[in-house]
This record gives structure tokens, C-alpha cells and sequence, in this order.
């Protein structure tokens, strides 16, 4: 199977490689200072062009990054999120960033839980990582949910050595046990 032929489905979700259509949201969501807020920041569109083909590039070249999370009741993109691994990174990371239309009706945790199923199947990971801001405390609630530990402060690769962050996480058997 291709990775452009990979599609999740949840409940309430389709989980699929990101698509061009899905650009204008995407730039929208990374426009919004308080929706980008622990991930780099607000972006400028153009800025929001490269980090979109980044993701996608990671597809070709890595054949995994984070999904594109399309809402089904809507057919709207709401976000993304899943497997995540760039140059230097302090791990095999799901990752999550949703839109703040999308905050707070448990898609993160829906969406995660299927991608962290889908990584560990098809990528053989032994662990999986999440990097999150100290002051991110629904995305601490939402790895705790999940069942990852915090592990303690980690460090992320230029230009992004100087943000603090934690590294929650679990192994396979520990993710498996709990899925059980």
C-alpha cells in the first residue's frame, strides 16, 4: 500500500496524509496565536506553506508524519496529529495540534489513540513521546490520559533549543498493556 492510500477512520474521524486542499485550514490554525501558541508560534502564511510541505515531504521520504484529522460529521480539517520524527528530535514522537474550533471534544484523544495503534503496527516503534510545553497542561492531562509518564525536561533541535519542554511517554508493551 502507498502512504497516499493510508486512511484511519475513528468514530468521529478520518485521519489521512495531508492533501493541498487542506492547506487553507491548516494556515488558519497556524495563524491563530493562541491556537499555535505551543507549537512554534503564530505563523505568517507563507511560513505555514514550508512547515505544511515538511509534513508532507516527511511522507515521501520518511513514509510516516502527522495526519490530517477531518472531522466526518463536517468533512472539515480540524487539525493533525500523529507520528512525528524531524532531525534531532529527543524521540519517536505522536504529536497533536488541532484547531481551537476542535478543543475539547476529545478528538486529540480519539485521533491519538489511532495513530499511536497505527504507529506501533506499522512502524515498529518500541516507544512513543510526547514534547510538551510545561504550561501546556491539556496537553499534560490529555498524555496522562493516554497513559504516558512525564520523564523529565527534554531538548528540542535549532531554532527550537531554547523552548522548554517535557518529554511524557511509554513503551510499546505499556501503550499494548493498556489497550488490552
Amino acid at each position: 500500500m502507498s502512504w497516499q492510500d493510508i486512511c484511519i477512520e475513528t468514530e468521529r474521524l478520518i485521519l489521512r496524509p495531508p492533501r493541498i486542499e487542506d492547506f487553507d485550514a491548516y494556515a488558519e490554525k497556524m495563524a491563530d496565536a493562541e491556537g499555535a501558541r505551543f507549537i512554534g508560534g503564530a505563523q505568517a502564511r507563507a511560513v505555514a506553506w514550508r512547515g505544511f510541505l515538511a509534513s508532507a515531504g516527511a511522507w515521501v521520504i520518511q513514509g510516516f508524519s502527522m495526519f490530517s484529522v477531518i472531522e466526518k460529521a463536517s468533512g472539515q480539517w480540524i487539525g493533525r496529529l500523529g507520528p512525528w520524527r524531524p532531525e534531532g528530535w529527543p524521540g519517536t514522537e505522536i504529536g497533536w495540534g488541532l484547531a481551537r474550533m476542535a478543543w475539547g471534544k476529545g478528538y486529540a484523544y480519539e485521533g491519538t489513540v489511532a495513530a499511536a495503534d497505527w504507529a506501533f503496527a506499522h512502524l515498529g516503534w518500541s516507544e512513543m513521546i510526547h514534547s510538551i510545553d510545561p504550561g501546556n497542561h491539556a496537553s499534560q492531562k490529555l498524555a496522562q490520559r493516554l497513559g504516558s509518564t512525564l520523564r523529565g525536561p527534554g531538548k528540542l533541535p535549532a531554532p527550537f533549543e531554547d523552548a522548554p519542554i517535557e518529554i511524557w511517554g511509554q513503551t510499546r508493551e505499556q501503550w499494548q498493556r493498556r489497550r488490552a
